[in-house]
């Protein structure tokens, strides 16, 4: 696994309590500043509340920027779309992001009935707790799992459960396509990234399709990403004219097991690459 060596700026996937974090954005950003880095990105998963909180937590600290994010559930099996320097502010968009997670809330209730089924008693208001003011999600029911001692791990529940393998998981009954999530990012304004593209079946035909949605980028530098893995994601995004970018996918302390903002190693020309494409006649940055 690559990690980042010392002087790492960037992370442009971050996730916080008003998703499926375990830090809010004050102290996420606190932590990252802390650790040197200079550009973060705030991708919670289908939602930009915790936005506002984190850009006013940066003006704390004249060295770091906050690049407005967001992470976009799709249909397809473990395809995400980032989305960045979004208008967030539009009503549609907003109402959309509504749907997707009211959606989610009803697929993470599924997932917890199917556990159920297994013998594994973890209950909905638990889960909920556990997620506080944010979206419940898997890491949440992960937590759960593991108090209730189904499991050795948070990672274990992920392995055996809530991962793309024997998974229990429960289809989102509203969701969008890799594409339409795509061109909802574009729609407002954003640029548009493949998140965690390893595992995928046929990338090279996604890739193809969301090109035609606007894709900019994909994750190339991931956490637990080999070398061989890198390099083949690399070719990748040279043969299809992406920008490589990538982070640490910190969900927070509890969850990850270690895993801190900037342990992923991110090279800096594209990210300066993709902030100079990201500020391009956006005026409500």
């Amino acid at each position: 696994m690559l990690k980042a060596a010392l002087g790492s700026t960037a992370d442009l996937h971050l996730h916080t309590t008003y998703s499926d974090g375990q830090m809010s954005p004050d102290d996420l950003v606190e932590l990252a500043a802390g650790r040197g880095l200079k550009i973060i990105a705030i991708t919670d998963h289908n939602t930009t509340d915790g936005l506002a909180e984190a850009q006013a937590a940066a003006e704390n600290h004249a060295d770091i920027e906050v690049i407005p994010g967001v992470e976009l559930t799709t249909r397809a099996d473990g395809v995400h779309i980032l989305g960045y320097f979004v208008n967030y502010g539009l009503a549609w968009f907003q109402t959309e992001l509504a749907r997707l997670r009211s959606s989610q809330r009803q697929s993470i209730r599924g997932t917890v009935r199917q556990l159920r089924d297994l013998g594994m008693h973890v209950t909905w208001r638990r889960v909920v707790e556990l997620a506080g003011r944010g979206s419940a999600g898997r890491p949440h029911i992960a937590l759960a799992m593991l108090e209730k001692g189904y499991v050795a791990s948070t990672d274990e529940a992920f392995e055996l459960y809530l991962g793309r393998n024997d998974s229990v998981l429960t289809e989102m009954v509203h969701n969008l396509t890799p594409a339409e999530a795509a061109t909802m990012i574009t729609r407002a304004g954003g640029l548009s990234v493949l998140a965690h593209p390893a595992y995928l079946a046929d990338l090279e035909s996604l890739v193809i399709e969301l090109k035609g949605g606007g894709l900019v980028g994909m994750e190339v530098y991931c956490w637990g990403y080999d070398r061989e893995t890198v390099t083949r994601l690399l070719e990748a995004s040279r043969r299809h004219r992406l920008l490589p970018l990538g982070g640490s996918d910190f969900h927070g302390l509890e969850v990850t097991q270690g895993r801190l903002p900037g342990d992923v190693a991110v090279p800096l020309r594209p990210v300066r690459r993709f902030m100079a494409l990201g500020r391009v006649e956006r005026p409500w940055l």
